[in-house]
């Protein structure tokens, strides 16, 4: 079974943003279609107002003023609507309501008034000339103060509508822009691999070839197998658990090269599930090269290092027999393994550390 057949192709890796980048994600306009509720609400109000204000007086359908009418007032409406939102949305271009809101408000109250009363006192006058009659004074501010006050709930519901599509999108904006940073930490840490894991690989080659030169060949030979599977894995998150077993299978080969029956490996046997459980890859020798470097072995005490699954987890567990005089440790192996799993699993690492014992578990994943 496939491993890329169950878990999606790594997306190409992007940089760490920056905050220029943010600026510009954050400062992208909010699109809102609003032409449903417009075409429902202008003829809406184009119609209930007037009949509410009185406007048409003794005029009644049987007269053509009154259809000619019900089309003026909806022209009425629409000019209103429409006037005030160019203006809303030329506001929310220049004043940010976070950092100025008292000044949002007052200016959205003032384009509303000073638009909309004028707008509707005109062409409300207009009205009564154009169908000669007298100007009822008492109607037309009646049906100026209802369209101040409709003004005004519209432009309260465009604004909410707005400030929550602006906190979705500012939601959406961070998580890519988090998903970004983790993905180009990420991949700083898988690039720390390579080198690790060729410097400790020559380390071994150099002494096989000083002290058994026979040794060193079929080393090298071994070798070129493993550093491909770290090449073919380079850029995948995970791995297979049956794909991570055989690769320390091999990688144990080349230190049984090296240290014959000094180092004994328990492994756990095959099974047809560990194909959708993953992990991180180079993950499990990282836990053997880390029990090799840092404990003291021979054939008559050969270090055993075991290797078993449990439930979401597979646990590396060895004798402790600290060198008495190792080299610095760089500690690139488990911090590097512990910042892959937190990133990529979310879950870290569980070291425990006994007087003769020491053990490591890795969290895996499960694509059933």
């Amino acid at each position: 079974m496939s491993a890329s057949a169950n878990i999606p192709n790594p997306e190409i890796l992007a940089p760490k943003p920056d905050s220029l980048v943010l600026d510009r994600l954050l400062s992208r306009p909010i699109e809102l279609d609003d032409r449903g509720i417009r075409l429902l609400c202008i003829p809406l109000f184009g119609v209930a107002i007037p009949f509410a204000a009185g406007l048409f007086g003794p005029i009644g359908p049987a007269s053509p003023a009154f259809w000619f009418g019900l089309l003026w007032f909806i022209a009425v409406s629409a000019a209103i609507w429409h006037g005030n939102r160019y203006l809303y949305l030329r506001q929310r271009q220049s004043n940010d309501w976070f950092q100025h809101p008292a000044r949002r408000i007052l200016n959205m109250l003032a384009a509303i008034v000073f638009y909309t009363v004028p707008c509707s006192i005109v062409m409300l006058y207009a009205w009564y000339l154009g169908v000669a009659l007298p100007p009822d004074w008492p109607a037309i501010r009646f049906a100026t103060l209802t369209s101040v006050i409709c003004v005004v709930f519209i432009t309260h519901v465009y604004e909410t509508v707005y400030l929550i599509r602006q906190r979705e999108s500012d939601m959406v904006t961070f998580e890519k822009m988090e998903r970004a940073k983790v993905e180009a930490e990420l991949e700083a840490l898988k690039n720390q691999l390579d080198p690790h894991f060729m410097f400790n690989s020559l380390n071994a080659l150099s002494w096989l070839i000083e002290n058994d030169p026979a040794r060193a060949v079929a080393f090298n030979g071994n070798l070129a197998d493993v550093y491909r599977y770290i090449l073919r894995n380079k850029d995948r998150a995970l791995v297979s658990l049956s794909e991570e077993l055989d690769f320390l299978t091999r990688y144990y080969a080349l230190l049984k090269l090296r240290f014959e029956d000094a180092i004994q490996l328990e492994l756990p046997l095959g099974r047809p599930e560990y194909d959708s459980l993953y992990l991180p890859p180079i993950s499990l020798q990282i836990l053997l090269e880390n029990a090799v470097k840092h404990n003291e072995f021979s054939r008559e005490q050969p270090l055993l290092i075991h290797f078993a699954i449990a439930p979401g987890s597979i646990l590396a567990e060895n004798q402790l027999r600290l060198r008495r005089h190792a080299r610095p440790s760089s500690r690139i192996g488990l911090r590097n393994l512990s910042e892959r799993c937190r990133l990529i699993l979310a879950r870290d690492i569980e070291i425990g550390h006994g007087p003769d014992r020491f053990s490591v578990r890795l969290p895996l994943k499960s694509f059933d």
